[in-house]
Formats: structure tokens, sequence, C-alpha cells
């Protein structure tokens, strides 16, 4: 297949586009692997001191990815994620107006490969949360291994991720006046498995930890669809029983990480490379599902919750579908 280059000459704003997602996809991928690094030639070279004192330091603040993490507003409005907004673009539609009084748990679905829109709309001022949701905190939920590297640690908690861990969960839901909303991407990990152009596959039907949580604390449950999320990268072929399907699911349960094997374009050519598609992404917000508080809640109290809330996504998707480019005849696989 030909190579097919970008043109010589582009606007400025469109290079500052490609550059503010290759930042990104580099922090999503080396960003963790370099800090680490950088910590262990500090420790063992002239800049031991510094690097020892940080790793007591670290010891002492290792319960803050879960307990609200560390968010810098200086760092969400960044004029990077203008531009990371740009590229796509990334929009934010608020459908109900969400009583800051309450806490909230926003359902992220679909994962995708990499989480674009729950990371441009949740960890970033660039499309407007505070604006369109005034009074409430987003805090998007990561893998918890991520919080146990030096300095990356602390450079994403500055965006507003935290820990995924129960505990987490429980210390913002929990909080008295209300206000914080946890974003959990439900399908998690395995599911950016299926993300690829034209997929709607969800796993969700047996992921109810989520609901239970919601219960416990009495937290509105708010379902979030983003379209266009899978139409950012292709993956090589993985149907379930292949081999390489079978090695990704085999490495998943051996590290916490599910490892897809995506591609788009680069840098200089549209045939090749990791940077994502240009592709609109539109992550709708739905109305909220008020849930009484049930400290102890049976499991047929979790089942009717968990119906409600899917009934909710599926009216969500089929209402704004048409909207953003999904046909007609296409509805949501759950799985």
């Amino acid at each position: 297949m030909p190579i097919r280059f970008a043109p010589l000459r582009l606007p400025l704003r469109r290079r500052l586009q490609t550059a503010a997602v290759l930042q990104w996809v580099f922090s999503f991928l080396a960003l963790a692997q370099c800090c680490l690094a950088l910590f262990l030639l500090a420790l063992l070279g002239e800049l031991w001191l510094p690097a020892l004192l940080y790793a007591a330091w670290l010891y002492l603040d290792r319960e803050t990815p879960a307990r609200g993490g560390r968010r810098s507003p200086w760092v969400r409005r960044w004029a990077v994620w203008r531009h990371f907004r740009d590229y796509f673009p990334i929009t934010l539609v608020k459908t109900a107006p969400l009583d800051p009084s309450r806490n909230y748990l926003f359902g992220f679905h679909p994962h995708g490969v990499l989480v674009a829109g729950a990371f441009g709309n949740f960890c970033t001022e660039a499309t407007g949360f505070g604006e369109l949701f005034p009074g409430l905190t987003p805090h998007l939920l990561m893998l918890p291994f991520w919080f146990r590297l030096p300095l990356f640690r602390d450079y994403i908690m500055s965006g507003g991720l935290v820990s995924s861990d129960k505990a987490s969960v429980d210390y913002l839901l929990g909080q008295e006046g209300g206000g914080q909303v946890a974003v959990i991407a439900v399908g998690g990990p395995p599911e950016s498995l299926e993300a690829r152009p034209g997929a709607l596959t969800l796993q969700i039907l047996s992921r109810k930890g989520f609901i239970k949580a919601a219960l416990q604390h009495g937290a509105a449950l708010v379902p979030v669809f983003s379209f266009g999320e899978n139409e950012l990268f292709h993956q090589v072929p993985n149907p379930r029983g292949s081999l390489v399907r079978a090695v990704q699911e085999r490495l998943q349960k051996l590290l916490g990480l599910a490892l897809p094997l995506f591609h788009a374009r680069g840098v200089f050519q549209y045939s090749f490379g990791l940077l994502p598609f240009r592709r609109p992404i539109h992550t709708v917000v739905g109305a909220p599902i008020l849930v009484p508080r049930t400290p102890c809640p049976s499991r047929e109290a979790v089942d009717r919750l968990h119906a409600t809330y899917l009934e909710r996504l599926i009216a969500l998707f089929e209402e704004h579908k048409t909207k953003y480019g999904v046909p007609l005849e296409k509805h949501l696989n759950l799985i």
C-alpha cells in the first residue's frame, strides 16, 4: 500500500494539534518508564540524596492517590490541552443538570484504546467541564499500578487521575457535602481489546462493582457514552478464540494490563503509526439515576439497579447515535 504523506504546508494550528497529541500518546506509552529510569539514575548517581528524600516522601504520600489525589488547576488549564481537544475535536455534551450537593459516579463507555475522550473531558478543562457542571470536581479512575511509579504518579494526579481501588471510590463517594464525581471506564482494560472503528461492544453485563458502590454511598449514577471513541485506532485482528486474543488475555491476567496491538497514522504521513486518526469525539453525559443509600445492598438490589442503568445507557445511545454518525440500524452489543 502506498504511503500517504502529509502536506508540507499546513497551518501552524494543525502542527500544534499534532504535537499536543504526540506528547499525550508518549505519556501513555513511555513517560512512566522514562520517569522510573530518571529516578533510578538519580538514586544511583550524584543526586542520590534528593532521590532518597523523594523516596521517603513517596512512602509518606502513598495514600494520596486513594484519597482524592492532588490535582492542579494550572496543569488542567495548560494551553496544550486545547490543541489536544481541537485535534479530534472533542466535545462534551450536557443533557441534564447535575445538583452539586450530590456525589456522582459516571460510567464511561466505551473504554476505547487510550480513553482519549475521558482524558480530554475529565482530566483537563479544555472542553469546559467546570462551566457545564459548576460545583462538581471530576476524578478519572486509573489502575493502582500506575501510582506506584515515581514522578509519573505526581504528573497524572495533577490532572485529576486517582486510583481505581475500592478505597479510592469509597473516599470520593463518601465525601460530605457532595460535589465529587468518580469517573469509571466500566469495561476496563479488557474492553480496549474490542476497540476498533465501528465496534459497539461493551463489557458490562458482569460489571456490577460500581453499582454496589453507588448503592453503598447513595451516589447518583450517570451513564456517559463517548461517540467516536472507538474510531481513533485500528487493531491487529484479534477475534475471540484466536492466538493473538489468547496471548492478550493471558498477559492481561498476569500483568493486570491489556495490550491492544493498535495502529493508526504517523506524524508526517497518514498510512501507519501510533497517533490516533482525526475523528470527532462527542462525549454525552446522561441524566442522573438517583440512588438510595443502602450500606449493605442485597444482590437483588444490585441486579435491579444494574438493569436500570443498562436501560438508561441504551436509551442514551439510541437517542443520540444518528446525531453523531452511527447508522440507525446499529445497536450496542453488551457482553
